[in-house]
């Protein structure tokens, strides 16, 4: 009976260390002061122009022991930063952005692929004017580490993507300014 007894307890014992093993889903918010989406497309084959967003809210929930997660991004489109704010009225308007109508931009992820520890692509939905689109990003890096200022637990990454304007119904000057844009992303996020 005495061996029987020291079994299970050594068997409660083991579980309870393995339950702390796993990590449980860690969610993130992303710092809006170190977060932005940027996006660069050839202008009259002359060169290429970049603009960035000023203003992105969003979570990341990564389960680090299970290479899982998720990502929700909202962009306020008219948080745009062409450099210029005659452009900055411009790409706002019906045949751009049209933010009178659709004053925010999602993106909604449908799977996080890793390799080993570190995701190397998210696949999800993009939303512009009202048109969803499945898009890949690929993340280009990734670090997992306490913050170095408030070591908190953070995350920071860089993720491109390109899409064609056209398919979000913003195909005016298509071919003269490029359907294709470049998407870059560089984030950080902090644990909730």
């Amino acid at each position: 009976m005495k061996t029987l007894n020291k079994i299970a307890a050594a068997l409660a014992f083991s579980a309870t260390l393995s339950a702390g093993a796993f990590a449980a889903p860690q969610s993130y918010s992303l710092d809006a002061n170190h977060s932005f989406p940027r996006f660069s497309y050839n202008h009259l084959g002359m060169s290429e122009q970049a603009s960035r967003f000023n203003k992105m809210t969003g979570t990341i929930v990564l389960d680090k022991a299970a290479h899982t997660g998720s990502v929700e991004i909202s962009i306020d489109a008219k948080s745009v930063d062409t450099g210029s704010d005659l452009f900055n009225g411009h790409i706002q308007g019906e045949e751009f952005f049209d933010t009178a109508k659709f004053p925010t931009l999602t993106f909604k992820s449908t799977k996080v692929v890793f390799e080993g520890d570190k995701p190397t692509t998210i696949e999800g939905n993009l939303t512009i004017k009202g048109v969803t689109k499945p898009v890949t990003l690929t993340v280009t890096h990734f670090v997992s580490q306490p913050h170095p200022m408030n070591k908190a637990e953070a995350i920071g990454a860089n993720a491109t993507a390109v899409v064609k304007r056209s398919e979000f119904n913003m195909s005016k000057y298509v071919p003269y300014v490029s359907d294709d844009v470049n998407i870059s992303i560089s984030l950080e996020a902090v644990a909730k």
